[in-house]
C-alpha cells in the first residue's frame, strides 16, 4: 500500500471525527474530557450493573479517577450513583435520562458528520 493510500485510509476516519468535536465544541453542551465520555459510554452501552470498582477495572484506572469522573457526571446529572443495599462498600452506578439524551445528541453529531463527510467525498450512507 503507497504512503498516499495510507494517509488516505488514517486521515478519513480522524477528520470526521474531527469535524464530529469540532461541532461538539461548538455547542452548548459541557466539556467532557476522554476519561468521561469513556465512562459514561460503558454504562450506557454495556451491560450492567455498573460498580465503581468494576468501571475502574475495565478502564485500567483507579477507583479515586472513576470518582472523580462520577462527581462531574452526577453534577451534570448524566449518571448517579446508587448504594448497594445488601453490600454497602458497593456503588452501583446508574443512567439517567439526562446522560441518555446527552448521548442521543452526541449520537446525531456523529452521524451528521459521517454524512456531511460521505456527501464530501461523493460516498452515500446507509441512514
Amino acid at each position: 500500500m503507497s504512503a498516499a493510500a495510507d494517509q488516505e485510509m488514517t486521515g478519513e476516519p480522524l477528520a470526521a471525527w474531527m469535524g464530529t468535536l469540532i461541532d461538539y465544541v461548538q455547542s452548548a453542551r459541557p466539556d467532557l474530557t476522554n476519561r468521561q465520555m469513556a465512562l459514561l459510554m460503558v454504562v450506557y452501552l454495556l451491560p450492567g450493573p455498573h460498580t465503581v470498582r468494576g468501571l475502574a477495572a475495565r478502564l485500567h484506572v483507579s477507583k479515586p479517577v472513576v470518582t472523580r469522573a462520577l462527581n462531574t457526571l452526577g453534577a451534570l446529572g448524566y449518571l448517579r450513583r446508587q448504594k448497594d443495599d445488601s453490600d454497602l462498600r458497593n456503588i452501583f452506578v446508574e443512567q439517567t435520562p439526562t446522560g441518555l439524551a446527552f448521548l442521543e445528541e452526541f449520537a446525531e453529531l456523529i452521524e451528521r458528520t459521517e454524512g456531511h463527510d460521505n456527501k464530501r467525498n461523493g460516498r452515500r450512507t446507509s441512514h
